[in-house]
């Protein structure tokens, strides 16, 4: 079974990706709706939740507002790393529940773990391959006022608040450039999921021209495939080359 791990920046289009790929085929487990799982009313995270924030956290229907939990923490690095600490596990141990479930139905399958927070949660370990989808700053600030209605220092705020394009980059194994529209990024999308599962057939058309080489030897929008060339920051030992037998060494959205 091939694990392929799709995170991005806010509004990347890492969502739109992961749901492509699910079209295409692949099993998609979304850390978000895993999220979502571990704050419901009655689990231990949900317990832990209300001793650490208190029940100020809670909406009107006995569950985790999350809104409010998130201004709780927003700004106060103490007190997300706290949360992060209580809801990451939780996250991680569902994630493993379900790709090992997924092992025994489908061990030639092909699973996409859609997550924000890959690298910083740690999660990374879980997949075969990392692929960043980028858009580029002033692109994801448009993206995220129109989306979600928010004015623009805020969304600028939440974007200096994540991991740099430019570190998420330099630990992706396929870079996914998403400047240029849906159907470019569906085009690129086809061209690394032919190379992951190309036994697995997909209506698409000849593959889109060569795109330039981006930094650390990986295509940013050709067809050849992006490689990392150094173990991720925590790792030991040479990774194997992308398509090799055997593993590469490699709560909001």
């Amino acid at each position: 079974m091939k694990v392929i791990g799709i995170t991005g920046g806010i509004a990347s289009g890492k969502s739109s990706a992961a749901r492509h790929l699910a079209r295409r085929g692949a099993h998609l487990i979304d850390a978000d709706r895993l999220a979502h799982r571990a704050y419901e009313p009655g689990t231990r995270t949900y317990r832990a939740l209300l001793s650490a924030f208190g029940a100020g956290v809670l909406g009107e229907d006995g569950r985790i507002d999350r809104p409010a939990l998130a201004g709780k923490v927003f700004g106060r690095p103490e007190s997300l790393r706290r949360l992060s600490g209580l809801v990451w596990p939780e996250i991680r141990r569902l994630a493993q529940a379900r790709l090992s479930a997924l092992r025994r139905s489908d061990p030639d399958g092909v699973v996409v773990l859609e997550a924000a927070l890959l690298f910083e949660a740690g999660w990374d370990d879980l997949v075969d391959e990392v692929w960043v989808v980028t858009a580029g700053r002033e692109t994801a600030l448009r993206r995220a006022m129109a989306r979600d209605g928010s004015d623009e220092a805020a969304v600028r705020q939440r974007i200096d608040a994540q991991l740099s394009d430019r570190e998420r980059v330099r630990r992706a194994h396929v870079v996914i450039a998403n400047h240029a529209g849906e159907e470019r990024l569906r085009q690129r999308l086809d061209e690394e999921w032919r190379r992951v599962a190309p036994a697995r057939r997909i209506n698409a058309g000849p593959g889109p021209p060569r795109g330039r080489r981006a930094p650390g030897g990986r295509r940013s929008g050709g067809r050849g495939r992006t490689r990392a060339r150094a173990a991720l920051p925590g790792r030991t030992g040479p990774r194997r080359r992308a398509g090799s037998a055997g593993r590469k060494d490699s709560p909001a959205r």
